[in-house]
């Protein structure tokens, strides 16, 4: 069966930088399942996998426009320091969480502490990064009317086990 919307894919992977860094990989743990055509990987990994059968192999670097996206300046801004809890130790490197309005979480990382304010980075750590994939297609399948009305994958077999 050949890749295409409403799949249930397993994949293998290993996601480098351009530096050749290992920054991802499915090596040693059980393969990636997601539902194809669904938005659960990025744009241009699914994009190169359409068409694609058990056992292909797939070689793709993905530009940030198909991956997490260009950084975006206006996601780099400052909190004032007193809307920090005060027992909380800041450095740079610390990854905080900001609640959004509808009770969703983002991401921030502490890029420079000063004495009033506190910078922070809501970008995805590989926003503006071109992403260098190696896949194998481990499995194809059918999705379940069941795994296609709740969005995701539920097994290997179609089922939750």
């Amino acid at each position: 069966m050949d890749i295409q919307n409403d799949s249930v894919v397993s994949i293998d992977y290993t996601l480098k930088g351009d530096a050749g860094d290992v920054i991802d990989s499915s090596e040693g743990r059980e393969p990636l399942f997601y539902l194809h055509g669904h938005g659960q990987i990025v744009p241009g990994l699914e994009e190169a996998l359409v068409g694609k059968r058990e056992n292909d192999e797939v070689s793709v670097s993905v530009p940030a426009e198909k991956g997490y996206g260009p950084r975006d300046p206006q996601r780099v801004f400052q909190v004032p320091r007193d809307k920090m809890p005060a027992d909380l130790e800041l450095e740079a490197g610390v990854m905080l969480q900001m609640q959004t309005p509808d009770g969703g979480a983002v991401p921030l990382l502490v890029t420079e502490v000063l004495p009033d304010a506190v910078t922070v980075d809501a970008n995805h750590m590989l926003a503006g990064a071109t992403l260098h994939f190696q896949v194998t297609v481990r499995g194809v399948r059918e999705a379940t009317a069941a795994e296609l009305s709740h969005g995701h994958v539920h097994g290997p077999g179609g089922s939750h086990d």
